[in-house]
């Protein structure tokens, strides 16, 4: 793909770059769609408690195998709905929502730029290049998750932040409609990304009259509390006790205080952060632009990134539950932050990112070849060479155009697009079999319409539901209740889990696949009672 970076208009040259990160964004999400399934246990998970909703006709409460699901909230689902309604049920849709919602980012992350630096035209195209090539971004713009659609609000209701600060009534009202849609996408969580960056305003926009900011702001957050309740008051009553308890509770204070419990050290994220912000953490040009422009003195943009990025990346340090994708909605504040940075530096080498990229294709290239026998073991079949190869000729061009002074930003999206459409394609045959559930639900949908009860012999996670279109529930038993439901359903089926797929040869079973570094069986109840009785190996 060629990066559009025309030079004549300034203006022109960010419309280039923004249309080019959409085009990456395209291009990426069709490799996802391509290369990789729905995949257990967060994505079947959540495109099944849609797939329940829709079969109920109930748009108030999430169902997860036959029984309210309190630990998300609905705007995910309802967007999944509202395709089918349009599409009819299918596959496809629920793996274009986040792109659509990733494409809103990088539109709003470009008008954002326009308002933070008016004076530097073109910066908002090349902040939105940086977003749409970020490896976490691009992840979870092409998986079904809730962050990328948390990250729009955000930018949303940031947007509404700065209208406020020009003295637009509106503003706070946009704040306000953000919040809401944001509980309502996952939960209580928007006010740790909106919050800072308001109470900072009278750091990073001097002169604003206190009263009025913060009182606009307050009556922001109750328009947010009222358009959540909106929809938590009838589901509530709706769902029943247990859960109308657990979505008042559960999902904010019994979280927090469950969240403070120190599961992983304050430090965790921080070794992350190269790979998840690849190739711009790790490229030193970065942070020589960063001091200087720190020497220089940080402009009233930059201090906004800032504003919005660090109070909440140092909250998430010490909320011990961490998992990368929390950072998702930074990462808009972060392409915007590079962007400014690297304004008129055209000099910058890129040296480093492509020896990297280099190496991480060398290595797939030796995986390929069989030369790498801890990952060997770990995979159905080898990868094919060639994307390894394609990387290191990719990491090689953009190393020349570096030292030919080509554009710094553009070159680096570019490998950083590439590289992770490689890694999925080399992976392709190669662990997919291992997280593809659609034809054991297709068999587990064969054994109900004949009439069989179905067991999940483990915590079971709907992963069959949507795939295999269920319409009735799997019975989830665990140890000496699954004994019992055994003997007790002689005439019906199970799907049981092995430790290793070297098992699987050995047994006669419905069907049989490789299963998340082990195996998954659908097998006749006397079969899966005899399973349960053999010694662990």
């Amino acid at each position: 793909m060629m990066i559009m970076t025309p030079r004549h208009n300034p203006d022109s040259t960010g419309r280039g770059l923004l249309l080019s990160s959409l085009m990456l964004l395209a291009a990426l999400t069709a490799v996802a769609i391509l290369t990789r399934p729905l995949t257990p246990i967060d994505e079947t998970r959540y495109v099944s408690a849609a797939w329940e909703m829709w079969l109920r006709g109930d748009f108030l409460v999430p169902f997860k195998n036959g029984a309210p699901y309190s630990d998300k909230p609905p705007f995910l689902f309802w967007m999944f709905q509202a395709g089918w309604a349009v599409f009819g049920v299918n596959d496809w849709w629920p793996r274009l929502v986040l792109p659509v919602f990733s494409a809103g980012g990088l539109l709003l992350t470009f008008s954002l730029a326009r308002r933070l630096w008016p004076q530097h035209a073109g910066l908002g195209g090349q902040a939105a290049l940086v977003l749409a090539s970020a490896l976490l971004w691009i992840i979870f713009s092409t998986s079904v998750m809730f962050d990328v659609i948390l990250a729009f609000w955000v930018l949303i209701g940031l947007h509404g932040v700065l209208a406020a600060t020009d003295g637009k009534r509106g503003g706070f009202a946009m704040l306000g409609v953000a919040i809401g849609l944001g509980v309502l996408t996952k939960g209580p969580v928007v006010l740790l990304h909106l919050l800072p960056v308001v109470a900072l305003a009278p750091w990073w926009n001097p002169g604003l009259k206190w009263g009025r900011w913060f009182g606009g702001t307050l009556l922001a957050v109750l328009l947010g509390a009222a358009i959540a309740l909106a929809w938590a008051l009838p589901a509530g009553f709706s769902g029943g006790e247990a859960y109308r308890n657990a979505i008042f509770w559960g999902q904010t204070a019994n979280r927090m205080v469950e969240s403070f419990a120190h599961r992983r050290p304050f430090w965790w994220y921080v070794p992350l952060l190269p790979l998840l912000l690849f190739p711009w953490f790790l490229w030193p040009a970065w942070w020589k632009a960063l001091i200087q422009h720190r020497r220089e003195g940080l402009d009233r943009g930059s201090r906004f990134c800032l504003a919005w990025m660090l109070p909440v990346f140092v909250a998430f340090c010490f909320i011990s539950g961490k998992q990368p994708h929390y950072l998702v909605p930074l990462f808009p504040a972060f392409a915007l932050l590079t962007a400014r940075l690297m304004t008129g530096r055209t000099d910058a080498r890129v040296g480093l990112p492509a020896l990297l990229a280099a190496a991480l294709g060398g290595v797939l290239i030796l995986v390929a070849t069989g030369h790498i026998a801890a990952l060997h073991r770990q995979v159905v079949a080898l990868p094919p060479a060639w994307p390894g190869w394609v990387l290191i000729a990719l990491a090689f061009a953009v190393w020349v155009a570096g030292r030919r002074g080509g554009e710094p930003i553009p070159n680096l999206a570019l490998l950083g697009a590439a590289l992770l459409a490689l890694v999925q394609i080399a992976a392709m045959h190669s662990i997919e079999p291992m997280y593809d559930v659609k034809s054991m639900a297709r068999a587990i949908k064969q054994v109900q319409d004949e009439g069989r009860p179905v067991a999940n012999i483990a915590t079971y996670h709907a992963q069959y539901q949507f795939l295999g279109r269920l319409v009735t529930p799997l019975a989830e038993v665990t140890g000496a209740s699954a004994t019992q439901w055994l003997a007790a359903h002689p005439e019906g089926y199970a799907v049981v889990y092995l430790a290793h797929s070297r098992q699987l040869a050995g047994v006669s079973a419905r069907y049989k696949q490789p299963y998340r570094g082990g195996g998954a069986v659908l097998v006749n109840t006397q079969t899966a009672a005899a399973l349960l009785a053999a010694p662990a190996e």
